[in-house]
């Protein structure tokens, strides 16, 4: 698909957020992966020879990044999911004082609806506590547009920006225009402690400064051109921004409607004026009443979260019958069979916790792929909260309920996510003395968010080889004295080494290694058969859910050959060896 200057190019929401970024003239770029924001960052790199990309270890390191760049005058963002920004606010809330050089950009992807998150949080929330201001698009163009003027306003107003896409915008598609990069020349950097060094007797400066920033710019928003108003039919008015203004336009086409492209802060004298020239005043935003709130305090009426959810996505048809109470006539809906999640044919972290089930362990878990081993028929891991919280978390069981308790524990995170945050934990259990078996499942990349690299895969983002963290000598450098290496998929050693660590009065290390079957790299070993004359049904093979295994008509194992590629779980848990492996040549 060409992206030649002055063609009109069918984009992604996320993409189009590369290319706006890129047309923008920034010049460096870093991320952690994690749905929805994770194709920015893989589009942006397509124009590696122009700009800088990596995927950092965690989203603080890449906002501390971006904002090294913004110190010596290069326009730079940083991009990540919701949850993500909390890991980010240390510095987001301090470089709020500070401002900036070149302009920064924050992208915060939402995930309403909740599609691979484990909260709905609302990022115009943190922007709100951390004084910056916020832009919204809603569809791909505006992204694009929204990305180049969200670099002009933080210089404008020497403030990191938050851009806040949703899981809808992100991946959703519609027109983009194409443009030129911008040739944008780099700012000279000043020395300026009192500006960049913030200390209490600096902070305090600046925090004046802050709020009279937010001040001038709710002024500005009254002629900002991202802020938009579209007088129609008067009796009703709505108040809206981002997707949600898609759904109101299909749902109210003859309303109408004041689109913010700029949500913090509010331009207070625009909304009072459409507020007066309306009859009833809506509110519709997605997650929690942002502006309704606000909107209210000024001592405005409008309608909001009374008739409509903090819950989830929004639609046409939901605001349409909130609002005028018209529902749309439809058949009944159809009879999806359920899909529920489920690890891959030939996944390490399978045979990892059907060992650990064997063994009737808990898990405290972490935030990856391995995440199923909470559903059925698993069902080992029992707790999870954020990334790198299941070390800790460990630890806190460990110091609430003794050496002799956590025995029957083990923590379960992913190479990725033990590089993110997970590595912190395991030294404080180090330092503070804990006992625990902490199992690395190291499958060679960052899995879930769809196999970017890490900084123990070798390979940047940029797809340069570069040094490949050794996560054994990590460990040990840390303090762990009891770190085991094991193939995931060697069953009778794995057991052998869970029962051993699990016993010991110390912290432990268990890497289960093997790569995920879905990398590219990855070699299927062949196939794995049943024989239908030692079959006995007794269906243990299929305990562990594998997607390639299945039962015949009459209870006999059934493997569907498209889908193995030879892991050999099954064949080592029949206990009639009707399963054996035709290996690839």
């Amino acid at each position: 698909m060409s992206e030649k200057p002055g063609s009109k190019v069918i984009m992604l929401g996320n993409a189009a957020i590369a290319r706006g970024a890129y047309e923008a003239g920034v010049k460096v770029s870093a991320a952690y992966p994690g749905t929805p924001s994770t194709e920015i960052s893989e589009n942006l790199v397509k124009y590696k020879d122009e700009l800088y990309c990596e995927w950092s270890p965690n989203e603080k390191v890449a906002m501390e990044v971006a904002i090294g760049a913004s110190f010596q005058g290069v326009r730079a963002m940083a991009s990540m999911k919701h949850v993500g920004v909390n890991v980010a606010a240390d510095p987001l809330y301090t470089i709020s004082y500070s401002g900036v050089n070149g302009g920064l950009v924050l992208v915060a992807a939402d995930d309403p609806g909740l599609y691979s998150s484990q909260n709905e949080q609302d990022s115009r929330l943190v922007a709100r506590a951390a004084l910056i201001p916020v832009i919204e698009p809603s569809d791909s163009e505006e992204a694009r547009v929204f990305m180049k003027r969200a670099f002009e306003i933080s210089e404008q107003y020497d403030t990191p920006v938050m851009l806040r896409t949703t899981t809808r915008l992100a991946h959703s598609q519609c027109i983009v225009n194409i443009e030129e990069r911008q040739n944008i020349e780099d700012k000279p950097y000043v020395k300026n402690i009192r500006k960049n060094v913030m200390m209490p007797g600096m902070a305090k400066a600046r925090h004046i400064y802050v709020e009279e920033r937010l001040n001038k710019m709710s002024e500005d928003g009254y002629s900002l051109d991202i802020n938009k108003v579209e007088y129609q039919d008067t009796k009703i008015g709505v108040i809206t921004s981002g997707i949600p203004y898609q759904y109101v336009k299909e749902a109210l086409p003859n309303a109408s409607v004041l689109k913010l492209g700029m949500v913090y802060p509010l331009p207070r004298k625009l909304i009072e004026e459409f507020a007066s020239k309306v009859d009833t005043l809506y509110v519709v935003e997605e997650l929690e009443p942002a502006i309704e709130t606000q909107i209210k305090a000024w001592g405005i009426n409008c309608i909001g979260k009374d008739i409509f959810t903090v819950q989830g996505e929004y639609s046409a048809n939901m605001i349409r019958k909130a609002i005028i109470g018209e529902s749309p006539e439809s058949a009944a809906p159809a009879q999806v069979p359920a899909r529920p999640p489920i690890l891959c044919p030939g996944c390490p972290h399978r045979a990892v916790y059907s060992i650990i089930k064997k063994l009737k362990k808990h898990v405290a878990g972490d935030i990856g792929c391995y995440t199923l081993g909470a559903v059925a028929p698993l069902e080992v891991l029992e707790t999870c909260v954020c990334m790198g919280s299941s070390i800790s978390t460990l630890h806190g069981m460990e110091k609430a309920k003794g050496s002799e308790y956590i025995k029957d524990w083990v923590a379960c995170i992913g190479d990725s996510t033990f590089l993110h945050t997970g590595v912190n934990s395991l030294m404080n259990m180090a330092y503070n003395k804990s006992t625990g078996t902490v199992i690395i499942m190291d499958n060679s990349t960052t899995g879930m968010t769809g196999h970017q690299e890490h900084a123990a895969t070798g390979k940047t983002l940029m797809e340069e080889e570069t040094y490949m963290i050794n996560i054994y000598n990590l460990c040990k450098a840390i303090g762990i004295q009891n770190v085991v290496e094991v193939d995931a998929f060697d069953l009778a050693n794995l057991e052998k080494v869970i029962k051993e660590e699990t016993e010991r009065d110390a912290v432990s290390v268990i890497i289960a290694k093997s790569m995920c079957a879905l990398k590219k790299e990855f070699v299927p070993k062949g196939k794995c058969v049943v024989d239908p004359e030692k079959c006995k049904h007794c269906g243990k093979c299929m305990s562990f859910a594998c997607p390639a295994l299945r039962k015949g008509a009459d209870g006999e194992a059934v493997i569907d050959a498209t889908m193995c590629n030879g892991c050999g779980l099954c064949m080592q848990v029949c206990p009639f060896g009707a399963i054996s492996l035709i290996e690839n040549k």
